[in-house]
C-alpha cells in the first residue's frame, strides 16, 4: 500500500475518534456543571478541558472568559480551533475524500453525511435542541462510520491502518478523560449523591456505565473506575484493551523498518498487563497517566516515521 493512502487513512479514523472522545469528554463536563457548585469550581473545569489540549493561548486569542458557553463554542462548532468537533470532522471527511476508491461506498457516504449535517448546525442551534442531545449525536456518528467500515471493507493493510488509528487516538483520549476527571473530583467532590452522580457521569462518558454494574455490582469507588478504565481487557476503552490492539495491528502491517516502533508498543503493552492498580496508585495515577500519554505519542511518532507520509 502505498503510504499516502494509507496516511489518509489512519488520520481519517484517528479524526473521527477524536471528534467522538471530545464529545465525550464534553458532554461528562457539561453534566457535572449541572450539580450545584460555585462558579469558580465550574469554571476551572472548563478551564481543564483547554489545558488537557494545550488549548489555553489558542482559546484567549478570541475570547475573553473561561466559562461553559465561551468552551463549548470554541470546542465544537469555531472552525478556527483545528481541534474542534467541527474540524474534526471536516479532517476526517477530508481524509476519506482522498482515497475514495479505497474505501467501501457504505463508509464513504457514512463520512460525508456526518460532515454535510455538521457543517449546516450552528451554535445557537445546537444549545436551543440540547447540547447533550448533540453530543449523542456525534458519538452515533462515529459509531455507524466504524460499523460500516468494519463491516464492509476487505480485511486488508487497508483495514488495519483504519483500526491502528482507532487504537492509538482511543488508547491516548481515554487516558486524558480519565485523567483531568479524576483528579478534578478528588479535589473538589463531595460525599453520597452528588459524587456518586459524578463518577456515574464520567463511566458514562465512557460508555462504561453498565460495564462497571456488570462487572463489579456495587458502589461506584475511583480506585474500580480507574481499575476498570485501565487494567481491563474486556473493557473495550481501556488502555489495556487498546494497547493489546495496537500491537496486534502493528504485528500485521510490520515492515523492514517498524521493528523499533513493534518494540515500543510490546514494552507500552506489557506495562499495562503486568501493572496492578495498588502499584499505579502508589505512583500516582497522575504520573502514570502522563507518563502512558508520553509513550503513546512516541507511538504515534514511530507510526509516522515507519509507514506514513513524512511530515514537511
Amino acid at each position: 500500500m502505498l503510504s499516502r493512502t494509507a496516511d489518509h487513512l489512519y488520520w481519517m479514523s484517528r479524526y473521527t475518534e477524536r471528534a467522538e472522545n471530545l464529545a465525550r469528554l464534553l458532554d461528562v463536563t457539561w453534566q457535572m456543571s449541572l450539580v450545584p457548585q460555585s462558579v469558580a469550581a465550574e469554571n476551572q473545569n472548563w478551564g481543564a478541558i483547554l489545558a488537557l489540549n494545550s488549548l489555553e493561548s489558542r482559546f484567549a486569542e478570541s475570547y475573553a472568559e473561561i466559562n461553559a458557553e465561551n468552551v463549548l463554542r470554541f470546542m465544537v462548532t469555531d472552525p478556527n480551533n483545528l481541534s474542534s468537533i467541527y474540524s474534526c470532522l471536516r479532517a476526517a471527511r477530508e481524509n476519506a475524500h482522498a482515497v475514495r476508491g479505497t474505501l467501501t461506498s457504505e463508509t464513504w457516504e457514512a463520512c460525508n453525511m456526518t460532515w454535510l449535517e455538521v457543517r449546516e448546525q450552528k451554535f445557537e442551534q445546537i444549545m436551543a435542541s440540547g447540547i447533550g442531545q448533540y453530543f449523542e449525536w456525534v458519538k452515533l456518528r462515529s459509531a455507524l462510520i466504524r460499523g460500516v467500515t468494519f463491516g464492509t471493507m476487505l480485511q486488508d493493510e487497508a483495514q488495519n491502518f483504519i483500526r491502528l488509528g482507532g487504537f492509538i487516538e482511543r488508547a491516548d483520549n481515554t487516558a486524558r478523560i480519565l485523567d483531568v476527571k479524576y483528579h478534578v473530583l478528588r479535589t473538589n467532590g463531595d460525599e453520597g449523591t452528588t459524587d456518586f452522580y459524578r463518577w456515574g457521569a464520567v463511566l458514562r462518558s465512557l460508555s462504561a456505565f453498565e460495564v462497571y454494574r456488570k462487572v463489579y455490582r456495587d458502589v461506584i469507588t475511583p480506585a474500580r473506575i480507574a481499575d476498570l478504565l485501565i487494567l481491563r481487557l474486556d473493557m473495550p476503552r481501556s488502555l489495556h484493551a487498546c494497547t493489546k490492539g495496537l500491537v496486534r495491528v502493528l504485528e500485521a502491517i510490520k515492515n523492514g523498518q517498524s521493528a523499533e516502533t513493534e518494540r515500543l508498543a510490546g514494552i507500552l503493552h506489557a506495562h499495562i498487563h503486568y501493572a496492578r492498580i495498588d502499584d499505579i496508585f502508589k505512583q500516582g495515577l497522575h504520573e502514570f497517566l502522563t507518563d502512558f500519554m508520553d509513550r503513546i505519542y512516541d507511538l504515534g511518532d514511530g507510526i509516522g516515521r515507519d509507514f506514513l507520509v513524512p511530515a514537511a
